[in-house]
C-alpha cells in the first residue's frame, strides 16, 4: 500500500486580483523504504506541498492520503492523533520551545505521547549521531542556527514515526553535517521502514535519495533519469 498519495491537489490563497495559485495539479506518491527529496527554489511551492501532506493545511481540490485514509474528511481531533503518533516534522521555524532547554524539549513529548518514543539507547545514539549531547541543557536561545536544527531533526524523530516530513532541514549544516544527516535519513528509511520526504534547494542530499522530484512554480515533475540510475546502481 503507497503510504502517502497526493492526487490532483491544487492550493490558492486570496481571491480576485489577489488570487495566488501555488501548487498546480500535483500529484505524488511516497512508500515506506523511500527517501524522497523534493527540490526546488524558494517560492516555488515546497513547504506548501509538505505542510498539505501532513495535514498541517488543507488544500484547495484533490485529495491526501495517508496509508489509504482520506486526510479531507478526517476531524480535526483525527488529525492531530495522526501527527503526533504517526508523522515526525522538520519544520524551518524549528518549533522548539523557547522556555525549555534541549532535554526538556524530549521530555515534554514524553508527557504528550506517552508510549512508543525511542528507549534511552537510541536516543543516545540519535543524539550523539547528530552531535547535540554536550547541548542537552542550553536552551534554543543559546544555540546556533545548525544546532537548533540539529535538535528539531531529532526531537521530530524521537517520537518514532511512520512518516518523516522535513523541510530544509540541512539548510544551516556544513558539509560534514549533512552527509551525517542524509546517511541516518537513508538508513531510517531503509533499516526502520519508514516512508521519509525532505523539501530542500540543498542539492547536497542528492545521493542519499531513492527517488527525486522537482517543484517550479507550483508544478511538481519527477526525475525520472535519477530514479532509473539508482535503481540500476542497486541492482549491480
Amino acid at each position: 500500500m503507497t503510504t502517502i498519495k497526493l492526487t490532483n491537489i491544487n492550493k490558492t490563497f486570496g481571491k480576485g486580483l489577489s488570487k495566488v495559485h501555488v501548487l498546480h495539479d500535483i500529484n505524488f506518491e511516497a512508500n515506506k523504504g523511500e527517501l524522497i527529496l523534493v527540490l526546488g527554489p524558494s517560492g516555488s511551492g515546497k513547504s506548501t506541498f509538505l505542510t498539505i501532506t501532513g495535514g498541517l493545511q488543507t488544500p484547495t481540490s484533490g485529495t491526501v492520503e495517508l496509508n489509504g485514509k482520506s486526510l479531507t474528511s478526517a476531524s480535526k481531533k483525527d488529525l492531530e492523533k495522526l501527527r503526533l503518533d504517526k508523522i515526525g516534522f522538520v519544520l524551518q521555524s524549528y518549533n522548539l520551545l523557547p522556555y525549555l532547554n534541549v532535554r526538556e524539549q524530549f521530555q515534554l513529548v514524553d508527557r504528550v505521547k506517552k508510549q512508543g518514543n525511542l528507549d534511552k539507547k537510541r536516543f543516545d545514539d540519535l543524539i550523539m549521531t547528530l552531535g547535540i549531547e554536550d547541548l542537552l541543557h542550553k536552551y534554543p536561545s543559546e544555540l546556533s542556527g545548525g544546532q537548533n536544527q540539529r535538535v528539531a531533526i531529532a526531537r521530530a524523530l524521537y517520537t518514532d514515526p511512520e512518516i518523516i516530513l522535513a523541510d530544509e532541514p540541512t539548510a544551516a549544516l556544513d558539509s560534514d553535517r549533512v552527509a551525517e544527516v542524509g546517511k541516518m535519513l537513508q538508513e531510517l528509511a531503509k533499516e526502520k521502514n519508514k516512508a521519509i520526504v525532505v523539501v530542500t534547494h540543498d542539492l547536497r542530499l542528492q545521493n542519499y535519495a531513492d527517488r527525486i522530484y522537482h517543484i517550479i512554480d507550483g508544478k511538481m515533475t519527477e526525475d525520472k533519469a535519477t530514479t532509473e540510475t539508482k535503481e540500476a546502481t542497486e541492482q549491480k
